[in-house]
């Protein structure tokens, strides 16, 4: 039967406590660095070489789907009864609200140098200690809302833009492009803040600190904006549903498209797992929103 997720912003006292406890068991056995580490390994960017499985390409959403499942699976075997939880962050907007409780993820980070000093994940807890990252530094970091330079988080009216386009991903199957639904939910662009990060990029840049960058999985919060994002994926299927919507490319572009072996096509396997994209578009068996 499948399981549920849930809203983070429903999720009762005793659910938020077995939360916590399984991140901080699974960090203390040293799985979750592993996240991390393979998070780092798969963070390749359009400018780079070789193939780009996590992002600025296609397989945005069906690697993060199966990448949210391993580490829900690692949770549960300490704890059967957790789930990951999303946090709809169109609706909850600020930097006091959920999920930035002290019984849940903490709150913002210092002004001095960002570091979270609140809450199960504050490094004077002496529990979450960062051993992978892209900078040294040992504490975890926010800076909600990014004051020096403020921004908002997307709306729900952007959100609706990125649901609203049938086709699921476009030709150059890249950052760049300005049609289809993987680009305009994962959120690459160009130009200043709203319109050079939507959606899912802007979230990260929001949030700041530790959620910049490859290493992000080193705040939990990465896992509850990542369900979050795996849920429009199946809004996404909902909407259009009388149409055609499947993950693309079904195919290789052609020999002399620059994409050609960067990208992942429906029915090739992913790394690290050899899953491929069209295994991961139904995970209804598996697990549902609430």
């Amino acid at each position: 039967m499948a399981y549920v997720r849930k809203d983070v912003s429903t999720l009762t006292r005793d659910e938020r406590r077995r939360l916590v406890n399984a991140l901080l068991q699974i960090k203390w056995r040293g799985e979750y660095d592993e996240f991390v580490r393979v998070h780092i390994a798969y963070y390749q960017a359009d400018g780079e070489t070789g193939l780009r499985p996590a992002h600025m390409g296609p397989s945005f959403l069906p690697w993060h789907r199966r990448f949210l499942l391993d580490l829900e699976r690692a949770l549960q075997r300490v704890d059967p009864s957790v789930t990951v939880p999303y946090w709809d962050w169109t609706r909850d907007r600020s930097t006091t609200s959920v999920p930035w409780s002290d019984d849940l993820l903490g709150g913002n980070g210092r002004s001095s140098d960002h570091q979270v000093v609140s809450g199960p994940f504050a490094f004077a807890q002496g529990y979450w200690r960062i051993r992978e990252g892209i900078i040294d530094v040992e504490f975890l970091t926010r800076d909600l809302g990014r004051a020096d330079d403020p921004i908002e988080l997307p709306t729900e009216e952007e959100l609706q833009e990125a649901l609203a386009d049938p086709v699921y991903d476009t030709s150059p199957w890249d950052s760049t492009c300005d049609e289809g639904f993987r680009n305009k939910l994962e959120g690459w662009g160009t130009g200043q803040d709203g319109v050079a990060w939507r959606n899912h990029n802007r979230v990260h840049r929001w949030v700041g600190g530790a959620m910049l960058g490859g290493a992000s999985v080193n705040d939990p919060v990465f896992w509850l904006h990542h369900a979050f994002v795996d849920l429009q994926w199946t809004r996404w299927q909902q909407l259009h549903r009388n149409g055609a919507p499947r993950y693309l490319p079904a195919q290789q572009p052609g020999p002399r498209s620059g994409q050609r072996g960067r990208i992942v096509a429906r029915h090739e396997p992913m790394p690290p797992w050899g899953v491929t994209p069209d295994e991961m578009e139904d995970v209804s068996r598996i697990y549902r929103y609430a």
